[in-house]
């Protein structure tokens, strides 16, 4: 009597991997991935690098700007683009971060105690104090859907900046606080330029923090996040625990948005509760909208717009002959206005926002290619 062989059937898809297609198989896709975002991370470093030493000191500082911000937006994207909950406080948890690496290198300095490492040190603890904070915050939003939501985060945005100016014995009230500012390693020279040295620690900033979350995006949680935002209701039939995965969207986002303002106060060695104003968590929030939800590319768009709309008062300002009335008023009121103009365009032209719209040209251009050797051949007579 002869057996026969046993066929095993394959299992059947878990109700996750149906939910969230195009996952990467195994160990195999996900080294893969994160070899690239270091590749792409290594050349963007080093274009960046090379940029700089060809530019002035004040257009590093905007370099810096940007990366600073670039930390922001990205961690913003993660949870509004990714995860779908709504932050109007993202300028409050800058606030934190900033005030915490001031606090720290104020507390360094008066015990005399200098280093490379106190500025790592200090960005660590203000990720961490910011972290913490984005958990507080996480908890109650995990509760927390629309316009309750957007409150919620809105009184956090309006609670930081008073608190600072309530502890004026901590925080030094709308005076604010310094702290030693950075300087270039002497290995690098005596007239090496203080500001490029800052564009490069706002620069390492920037792409841990782009190369963190990009391998986050395409990792089991980062499908998990965009389950979430689809539909609780089947995440949660899924298997997925989707007031956790809120909580620790709030977290990684606040984090990141604590060592970008950090990185922040790092530039010009101040902190003061006017450098983190209330339309702040506006601007972070049409940035992340103009740039493209739910795309670290887009983020970057939104830091760039951040820092040239922030700039844009004062180029007029200088090249035109007004009042200072006028001009006062342009500072406080024109960087709102364009941006809510740009916002309405780039909706209306491209919804996905100016990285939509590069993917979309990109695609027609694609297809423009392939049909042209189609279209030039002509039949034999």
């Amino acid at each position: 009597m002869t057996s026969t062989p046993t066929e095993i059937a394959p299992a059947a898809p878990s109700p996750l991997r149906r939910l969230l297609p195009g996952a990467p198989a195994g160990r195999e896709a996900r080294g893969s991935t994160l070899l690239r975002h270091l590749a792409v991370a290594v050349f963007a470093g080093t274009l960046v690098v090379l940029v700089t030493n060809q530019l002035a000191p004040y257009q590093n500082l905007q370099v810096a700007r940007v990366c600073a911000f670039l930390c922001v937006t990205a961690g913003h994207t993660v949870l509004v683009g990714l995860n779908g909950q709504l932050s109007l406080g993202h300028g409050a948890l800058m606030a934190t971060g900033a005030y915490t690496v001031a606090l720290t290198q104020q507390t360094l300095d008066e015990r005399a105690v200098r280093g490379w490492w106190t500025l790592p040190a200090s960005l660590l603890v203000a990720v961490a104090v910011t972290a913490l904070g984005g958990l507080v915050v996480g908890l109650a939003a995990a509760r927390l859907r629309g316009p309750y939501l957007a409150g919620v985060t809105l009184a956090v945005a309006t609670l930081v900046p008073a608190v600072t100016t309530i502890f004026t014995g901590v925080f030094n009230g709308e005076q604010g606080l310094r702290f030693p500012a950075q300087t270039p390693p002497a290995a690098l020279g005596a007239y090496f330029q203080p500001e490029r040295w800052l564009a490069w620690i706002a620069l390492g900033a920037a792409l841990l923090t782009m190369l963190l979350l990009a391998n986050l995006v395409r990792s089991r949680f980062g499908r998990s996040l965009r389950a979430v935002r689809d539909d609780e209701v089947a995440a949660r039939l899924a298997g997925i625990p989707v007031a956790r995965t809120q909580v620790l969207a709030f977290v990684v986002s606040a984090a990141c948005a604590g060592l970008g303002g950090g990185v922040y106060a790092m530039l010009t060695a101040t902190v003061a509760p006017g450098k983190f104003p209330l339309d702040l968590s506006l601007f972070l929030l049409m940035a992340i909208v103009i740039g493209g939800l739910g795309s670290l590319a887009g983020a970057v768009w939104g830091a760039v717009l951040l820092v040239v709309l922030q700039d844009l008062p004062g180029l007029l300002t200088e090249h035109l002959s007004l009042s200072a009335g006028l001009a006062q008023r342009l500072e406080g009121n024109l960087a709102l206005a364009v941006f809510g103009l740009i916002l309405i365009v780039v909706m209306l032209a491209a919804p996905g926002g100016l990285q939509g719209g590069v993917r979309a040209v990109g695609a027609r251009l694609r297809r423009a290619v392939r049909r042209r050797p189609a279209t030039r051949r002509s039949p034999d007579r």
